[in-house]
């Protein structure tokens, strides 16, 4: 199961790492009771077809204890403080693993994806915030107590607006480059622009989403493709400060917003290229998602395979 700051997706996951008989769940602004009785029922919807399922894991926007599953902060569910392994393990009766939603894409990724063969990596996902994963000799870096890599709160500019979620910063990357953040900027854009097909999709009624800038882009808007090329711009500035920190071998961008690919990304090698310090802006490599939106429900999968002693190349 993947929980994001507005939806929450699942499955099946078999051993060869297909998702099978998906579910989803719209749960932006349900108070903290409510969003666990979501998760309860969407789990139980899976089980209803797979009831031999042998237990269950769970990706989540948060920070969390790795030693007990517990949530320290959530910026965009009401989560923290939540005993959240502990409460699902007794809710659904099946062990339960659970771990930052970024960590567990970036597991995805680095055993069956974009970043198999490389140990050194930074993960990004955009969505309803932008979720961030460090990968370092091989393995997932979280910090002292469960709170490291949250690189959508890198400040790429002091004086911009206020973070979206329970940010007190100004200027962070997810102000500017997640999902709601284009989302925003396409909105002024279809407001400059009313003969562009994102203005006439704003005088229909249309709510102008992330993922309506995208469609719009791939279909050619001039002013959708604008909107994205300047978000892509700031993701690489977020780029040049990791990779200059952190010397990784590959920055890798997923999330829903992800779905922009090329569009977003060359725009964002184009500034790394251009601010980043040699050698290392040569050598690192900055790629889309393999796994897409569903990195997060494999990578959940994943985490739960390891936790029980199953490693890659096992059954």
């Amino acid at each position: 199961m993947d929980a994001g700051g507005t939806k929450l997706l699942g499955g099946v996951v078999d051993a060869d790492l297909v998702v099978h008989h998906r579910v989803h769940r719209r749960i932006l602004g349900l108070a903290q009771a409510e969003l666990v009785e979501t998760i309860v029922d969407a789990v139980d919807e899976a089980r209803s077809v797979a009831p031999d399922i042998e237990a269950i894991g769970f990706g989540i926007p948060a920070l969390v204890r790795p030693e007990t599953g517990s949530v320290m902060v959530s910026n965009h569910l009401p989560l923290d403080g939540l005993p959240f392994k502990a409460l699902m393990s007794e809710r659904l009766d099946l062990p339960v693993e659970v771990d930052n939603d970024t960590n567990v894409a970036l597991l995805a990724e680095h055993i069956a994806g974009a970043a198999r063969g490389a140990d050194d990596v930074v993960m990004l996902t955009l969505g309803t915030g932008i979720g961030g994963g460090l990968m370092f000799g091989g393995r997932v870096y979280r910090g002292s107590v469960g709170a490291a890599a949250e690189l959508g709160h890198i400040v790429v500019n002091p004086d911009g607006p206020d973070c979206p979620g329970d940010c007190p910063g100004r200027g962070c990357l997810e102000a500017y480059a997640s999902g709601n953040a284009i989302g925003r900027a396409g909105r002024e854009a279809a407001e400059r622009s009313p003969g562009s097909a994102l203005g006439k999709a704003l005088a229909s009624g249309r709510e102008i989403t992330g993922g309506l800038v995208t469609e719009l882009a791939h279909d050619g808007d001039e002013a959708a493709v604008e909107v994205l090329t300047e978000a892509g711009r700031w993701l690489g500035l977020g780029i040049v400060t990791l990779v200059n920190a952190l010397n990784p071998e590959l920055v890798i961008v997923g999330g829903g917003a992800g779905a922009a690919g090329e569009l977003l990304l060359q725009p964002a090698r184009e500034v790394l290229a251009e601010r980043g310090l040699p050698p290392n802006r040569e050598l690192v490599r900055v790629v889309g998602a393999e796994f897409g939106s569903e990195a997060g429900m494999i990578g959940a999968a994943l985490g739960v395979l390891l936790a029980r002693g199953k490693g890659e190349g096992d059954e």
